[in-house]
């Protein structure tokens, strides 16, 4: 019976160890595909010249000295959808002190007309129907095509901040701003 029980154990310990090794395994392949945040290395933000909402161009170099916060959503993208009102309540709370432009990336205007309705957002909210911004900025901040996708870009024109996926809620977009302009928003 000594014996039995040592096999028991024995086989007891080695499925403790296989799961354990399976839910490591699972964790990191999640953590290294899965949308992330990160601080690069500052690197000076690509400009363009996109169409908006409104039907006057944005140049975001025209926007130096001021921050920015760019986004990249659209409308089949519900984590996109959800994130828009903390992104309009920034650009409304922030009084101007910081600028967000929303890219729509795969939308064609109408389609975001009729998305908005009769709202007219604070926020930018910018047109890239063929996809050929986010695609740059894709390369230059190793996304593999996620989205939402932001950019926190200084006054210099400088990214300061990347995050693949959404801001969970107003509060952490208020806080990571915070941290990395050092502006407070209420």
């Amino acid at each position: 019976m000594a014996s039995r029980m040592s096999k028991k154990t024995r086989l007891t310990v080695a499925i403790v160890i296989i799961a354990v090794v399976a839910v490591v395994a699972i964790v990191l392949s999640r953590s290294l595909s899965s949308p992330s945040d990160s601080m690069p290395q500052s690197q000076n933000a690509t400009d363009f010249t996109l169409p908006t909402m409104t039907g006057v161009n944005i140049t975001l170099s025209e926007l130096e000295g001021t921050p920015v916060v760019l986004n990249f959503w659209s409308i089949g993208c519900s984590a996109c959808r959800q994130q828009l009102p903390y992104l309009e309540d920034v650009a409304k709370q922030s009084g101007g002190e910081i600028k967000v432009i929303a890219i729509n990336m795969a939308d064609n205007a109408a389609n975001v007309q009729r998305f908005f309705g009769d709202y007219e957002p604070t926020m930018i909210v910018a047109l890239d129907g063929k996809g050929e911004i986010f695609v740059n900025y894709c390369r230059d901040y190793k996304n593999p095509g996620y989205i939402p996708f932001t950019l926190f870009i200084d006054s210099e024109s400088w990214v300061k901040y990347v995050k693949l996926g959404a801001f969970i809620s107003v509060t952490e977009l208020r806080n990571k701003l915070s941290s990395v302009f050092g502006i407070t928003i209420h």
